[in-house]
């Protein structure tokens, strides 16, 4: 028999479908919508105020100890989403989520499913938004043994870069996530972000399998005629490497992507000294093309025609660990609380 606490706990499981949504279009594209966090974040506000009206003015130990959680979760967990977002550690959807699920889900929820209370571990803090973020980061710290385990069953395992990641051939970098581990003087951290290489390659209507079939003539910024606009990489844009596509109404696409101007616009230097036509293709674009250097393009160009694989650093879908994450504070409650009860810690 399954029974919920109240039913503002019934309608917080709307999240689970609508997170694992977001997480296959994480995979898939890297890209979720705005959107898809208005509706949630409604809600949140709506079954919060719902609550408080019961615990306000705080007559009891329970009301203030309500509102302690509550202030937690909004004071604490969404500046700390924001300031991870701004340091780079989460992607815009990432920062997004986390925010939606602290005024969502700011105090564990209560669901007996055959005489079973779920969730089975609770912290004595309560607060279920920083639970579902410490199980985040816990089942993310797993990636790099599922990308390690993966480069063992293809017979591309080496030490350390097997941990974070994968080699891949050349075409297949029209539809591959993250950026190039690699630039022509050896493995890099800071490889040229393959949105980037799809920005460069829809500019100029080419495809990979064009570049790489004639690089000695279009590494001539001369060759460089009609340009169209570059879109932000992202894979879903277009069937091919080249062309344009309608725009999309992205989350995690950089802000710096910037939109293509109308041909010849941006050709202060069509001359040898720009082979590949890179410094013109950046200065044609609004911002940076995801931190993208005239010299990081041309490298990762001239890689990716001279390599028939890679190693590229495919990054984290952290949504995905997010939903997983989720998914176990619903069921068990807070991994980390109950390892270290169980180490007698806490």
């Amino acid at each position: 028999m399954f029974g919920i606490g109240t039913l503002p706990d019934l309608l917080r499981l709307a999240v689970l479908p609508i997170l694992a949504w977001t997480a296959v279009r994480d995979v898939r594209t890297r890209r979720v919508p705005n959107v898809v966090w208005y509706p949630l974040a409604a809600l949140g506000l709506v079954l919060l105020a719902w609550e408080l009206v019961g615990h306000l003015p705080p007559e009891t130990v329970f009301d203030r100890l309500y509102l302690i959680r509550v202030g937690v979760s909004v004071c604490l967990v969404v500046p700390l989403s924001y300031l991870f977002w701004r340091l780079g550690g989460f992607g815009g959807a990432d920062a997004k989520a986390l925010m939606v699920f602290a005024v969502l889900l700011p105090t564990f929820p209560s669901y007996t499913l055959a005489g079973t209370e779920f969730p089975l571990a609770a912290t004595r803090l309560g607060v279920f938004s920083m639970t579902v973020l410490t199980n985040t980061v816990i089942v993310g710290l797993a990636y790099p043994l599922f990308l390690a385990a993966r480069n063992l069953a293809d017979g591309e395992f080496e030490f350390p870069i097997s941990f974070v990641g994968r080699r891949v051939s050349v075409a297949s970098l029209s539809t591959a996530h993250g950026r190039l581990f690699e630039s022509p003087e050896g493995v890099t951290r800071n490889g040229l972000d393959l949105d980037a290489l799809r920005m460069y390659l829809r500019w100029r209507g080419l495809t990979l399998s064009d570049l790489r079939s004639n690089p000695d003539t279009l590494r001539d910024p001369d060759s460089i005629d009609e340009t169209f606009d570059p879109t932000d990489g992202a894979v879903h844009r277009a069937a091919t490497d080249g062309g344009t596509s309608a725009d999309f109404d992205g989350d995690d696409a950089a802000a710096d992507a910037g939109d293509g101007d109308a041909p010849g616009v941006g050709d202060a230097d069509a001359s040898s000294d720009d082979p590949w036509g890179a410094a013109r293709f950046l200065d044609s674009i609004e911002g940076t093309a995801y931190g993208t250097s005239p010299e990081k393009l041309r490298g990762g160009l001239e890689l990716v025609t001279t390599r028939e694989s890679v190693w590229i650093s495919p990054g984290i879908p952290f949504l995905v660990p997010m939903f997983v994450g989720l998914v176990v504070a619903f069921v068990y409650g807070d991994v980390l609380f109950g390892v270290l009860g169980a180490l007698g810690i806490v």
